[in-house]
């Protein structure tokens, strides 16, 4: 009798493509809209991902004065997205 092993794997992330999540709305765990995702910033050398471009900000997000690009569009840092999914989650605690 051959006896069979579990074989325990870790858990990959799962990858997407950046066209995959441009159009995403980006709200607050608690469910507080902010707008909608319109590119990444990353460092070219390492690609680690810094901040979220947003348009179309919710007159919330717009009050919040958030960091913004030189073309004045506001600026979510990565590190703050907890969930990729139908939305890209943020946990509003790590941006203000």
């Amino acid at each position: 009798m051959i006896g069979t092993q579990s074989a325990t794997t870790q858990k990959e992330p799962e990858k997407r493509f950046s066209k995959q999540l441009i159009g995403k709305t980006v709200v607050s765990k608690t469910g507080r809209k902010f707008g909608e995702l319109d590119d990444l910033i990353f460092e070219t050398k390492t690609g680690e991902l810094i901040n979220l471009v947003l348009v179309n900000p919710t007159p919330y997000a717009d009050k919040l004065e958030l960091e913004k690009s030189k073309d004045g569009d506001i600026l979510i840092p990565f590190s703050a997205v907890t969930a990729i999914g139908d939305f890209v989650v943020i946990a509003e605690e790590d941006i203000v």
